[in-house]
């Protein structure tokens, strides 16, 4: 698989993390479905490029909700929540 190819280490059934120097990369997967989350969007970036040249996708850009959760963000305050 790609993913346990580019040093991600699978931690949970669908939940994949990366750990550099400074950052962190998050990818969770179900069924079809696809979450990134990190601290640097190059990383994160780098990563949906990988992945788009391995498999047909889209980015539907910033998540509003995933698994019936939705998540409500805060910007200014750097606040993410999950309902």
């Amino acid at each position: 698989m790609l993913v346990s190819n580019s040093g991600f280490n699978r931690c949970d059934m669908c939940c994949y993390v990366k750990k550099y120097t400074n950052n962190y990369v998050i990818l969770v997967v179900y069924v079809d479905d696809m979450l990134i989350a990190g601290s640097s969007m190059a990383e994160i970036n780098r990563l949906k490029q990988q992945l788009a040249e391995n498999f047909e996708m889209k980015d539907l850009g910033p998540a509003k909700q995933i698994l019936s959760m939705r998540i409500l963000r805060n910007i200014s305050e750097e606040i993410l929540k999950l309902s």
